[in-house]
């Protein structure tokens, strides 16, 4: 995971973890990570992008859990106590992989075994009294699974659910400063930033909520809480934590993209400009070469000559937010600064050359997958061949560092940068084979000009 730590601070997924596990007993057996690893092989290089989806889905099956509600995955299939609820490692990233694979293939075996996680995910969410809040950390990310099952499905157990969690987190929402907060964190990952960009998302679906109303409060306590600097505005992770993280999952980017975002719903100019002004402190701290690249580091005061490349702290998710920008402006020096991001990303030497900011990780939070998906998407915005082109490297490096065996495909990699003798094989959605092979799903809706139909709150793109 993209997160730098020092021993005495608990690292992210131990964050998202807290308090989140299944409670429902485990029925069914998870097979052990030594019968996985009997007769690994190479993936082939001219394996579909849909096949490559299939068997990494089948993989991802074999570390399915039964419970007394539905059914549930282990993030980690060497850690019976991994099965969480969280959309960064849990089961409502399966879930959605699982809707983007029938959506892909029109298989309803898909959609069934979607329904079943959904199923526990409703549960838990129905019955268990204390659950985190956040979009990648808790209510706010079960809610929006729940209504993307809906929107599959139809089924309106899934509106109800949605509706339900939705009430939950505006009851949440209590009085600060000028407007209102879920907790003392500002950002995408667990806090205000993310839980109302899930407001904005789910009530698309889930019509006759005030939720625009408390998204545009939470938004006003936000702009209050910005920092000013010589050149503009910046956001901690909250008021008390020591290091500030200036790109997408825990910063600055991710807290302007909101805001951004917001005005495009409500046109209240109080919004745009402060996430202008996040935008133009992200400017005077990035590293811009000769001016054809934006870098920004990732953290201070101990981390400004370390630089990451994919989501979280890196140019694929600060560039969500000069993309954001270039739509609500109409304003083509936006979307070349987002183009900046992706020349920062082209010049680094990746795929092929590991680089300190980009180590052995291959998932969307951190590494070739979110890479890979930004590519997609910029391909897909600017028709540029060059970005298609480093697209295909991004894929041949994640099938170079796929193993196949007989339950599937899966990927080994350091969730921990600090940790890089760590290594495991995951399920999970920002780390793991739900969102490394829902890359291959969007490739190929790409490349066939099929919809892509799962799109996270926080993404700004359609594909």
């Amino acid at each position: 995971m993209c997160y730098l730590h020092q021993s005495s601070e608990p690292t992210r997924r131990q964050f998202i973890r807290d308090g989140l596990s299944v409670s429902a007993a485990i029925i069914g057996a998870v097979p052990t990570t030594l019968e996985w690893c009997k007769a690994a092989t190479s993936v082939s290089p001219n394996m579909s992008n849909i096949d490559i989806a299939r068997a990494a889905g089948r993989w991802i099956e074999s570390a399915k859990v039964v419970t007394d509600t539905g059914v549930t995955w282990l993030a980690d299939p060497a850690d019976p106590e991994s099965a969480g609820t969280t959309l960064y490692h849990g089961s409502p990233g399966v879930v959605l992989f699982l809707l983007d694979l029938y959506h892909a293939t029109g298989e309803e075996g898909y959609l069934n075994t979607a329904r079943n996680g959904a199923d526990a995910i409703m549960a838990v969410l129905q019955t268990e009294a204390e659950l985190q809040l956040g979009l990648y950390t808790g209510v706010a990310g079960m809610v929006f699974c729940l209504a993307e099952m809906y929107r599959a499905s139809n089924d309106s157990r899934y509106r109800t659910a949605a509706a339900q969690g939705l009430n939950v987190l505006l009851g949440a929402a209590t009085r600060a400063g000028s407007g209102v907060e879920w907790n003392a964190v500002t950002d995408v990952i667990s806090g205000s930033s993310g839980i109302g960009l899930t407001l904005l998302d789910v009530a698309n679906t889930i019509e006759g909520t005030d939720a625009l109303d408390v998204a545009a409060s939470a938004a006003y306590r936000l702009v209050e809480l910005g920092r000013p600097t010589s050149h503009g505005l910046k956001w901690p992770m909250s008021p008390d934590y020591r290091r500030l993280m200036p790109n997408f999952s825990h910063g600055t980017a991710g807290v302007s993209y909101y805001l951004a975002t917001l005005y495009q719903k409500t046109g209240d100019k109080d919004l745009l400009d402060a996430s202008l002004a996040g935008a133009r402190y992200l400017q005077s701290v990035a590293t811009t070469g000769d001016g054809d690249i934006c870098l920004v580091f990732h953290n201070e005061p101990d981390g400004k000559d370390l630089y990451y490349l994919s989501w979280c702290h890196g140019p694929v998710g600060t560039a969500r937010l000069f993309y954001r920008l270039a739509d609500v402006m109409q304003d083509d020096e936006w979307l070349q600064w987002a183009s900046m991001c992706a020349q920062a990303i082209m010049q680094s030497g990746i795929p092929e050359q590991r680089t300190p900011g980009f180590w052995n990780n291959v998932s969307q939070c951190c590494g070739d997958a979110g890479v890979g998906e930004f590519f997609s998407s910029m391909y897909h915005v600017t028709g540029d061949r060059m970005y298609y082109d480093f697209l295909q490297r991004v894929r041949g490096s994640l099938v170079e560092r796929a193993t196949e065996d007989p339950s599937g495909i899966r990927w080994l990699q350091a969730e921990h940068r600090t940790r890089p003798e760590l290594v495991a094989a995951q399920t999970g959605y920002m780390q793991g084979a739900a969102g490394i092979a829902s890359f291959f799903l969007h490739l190929d809706a790409l490349e066939s000009g099929r919809e892509s139909t799962v799109v996270l709150p926080d993404s700004p793109f359609t594909l």
